[in-house]
């Protein structure tokens, strides 16, 4: 099973305790939110690979705060609906809204897990790949081997982990701290300056510059973005090239 950083949208601590649980022991790191106009002040600052979303919240409804990740943010992260409403307009209007599923509860373990799998199988490639191909890049996962038009590139083992990770998520905005808990693990105490530094050094070692087809731009306060690009392309709005 892929392993994903999970933001949970439910007030009912009860279901949070459940949900929780089964997530956590499926080895996905869980994040907590239980008013949704606090799962989107973090939206604006930390990025996730699936979110699961309750409908009746106490401030806005989840239907609301799909319209609002799609339409105002832009984003394409994955959604689950996880809730009691089992109405067929519910269901058409959360996946109108852009919903990748919708499970009503009671949620069932089995179920809820073979459902995150399938949504997150579909939304990013397999992680048990041997090799990740990206003309002019090749990184070989089992002897952790990197080449930039066939000439091998010296990386660290976290470099060469950090470097996977963005060819895998080509395209994909990417929170400082989402790259700090998928590569070291850790939610606090290693410093967000460690992944500005290690992006450095990737940058450098793996030329990534439009002549090479990709680019690696940062987004202030929020984190990157591996690109691919023409030889003649420019950075997005808000972004910039380190």
């Amino acid at each position: 099973m892929q392993t994903a950083r999970i933001a949970l949208l439910e007030d009912d601590p009860v279901q949070v305790e459940i949900l929780g649980t089964w997530l956590r022991a499926a080895g996905h790191d869980v994040h907590v939110f239980m008013r949704s106009r606090d799962l989107m002040r973090e939206a604006v600052r930390e990025s996730y690979d699936l979110l699961l979303i309750d409908w009746e919240l106490p401030d806005l409804p989840g239907a609301d705060v799909l319209r609002w990740l799609r339409n105002e943010r832009q984003l394409q992260t994955p959604v689950i609906f996880v809730t009691a409403r089992q109405d067929e307009n519910d269901i058409v209007t959360a996946l109108a809204a852009g919903a990748d599923d919708y499970i009503v509860k009671p949620a069932r373990r089995l179920e809820l897990l073979t459902r995150i799998e399938a949504v997150l199988r579909r939304s990013r490639p397999p992680a048990d790949q041997p090799v990740v191909e990206a003309e002019p890049y090749h990184f070989d996962l089992n002897s952790h081997t990197a080449r930039l038009h066939n000439e091998v590139v010296d990386l660290t083992e976290r470099e060469f982990e950090l470097a996977v990770f963005l060819f895998r998520n080509v395209g994909r905005l990417v929170s400082r701290g989402h790259l700090l808990e998928s590569l070291w693990g850790r939610k606090g105490d290693v410093p967000t300056r460690t992944v500005d530094t290690h992006m450095s050094r990737v940058r450098s070692k793996l030329a990534l510059r439009p002549e090479n087809g990709y680019r690696l731009a940062s987004t202030y306060n929020y984190g990157y973005r591996l690109e691919r690009v023409s030889g003649d392309a420019r950075p997005n709005e808000g972004e910039a090239m380190d």
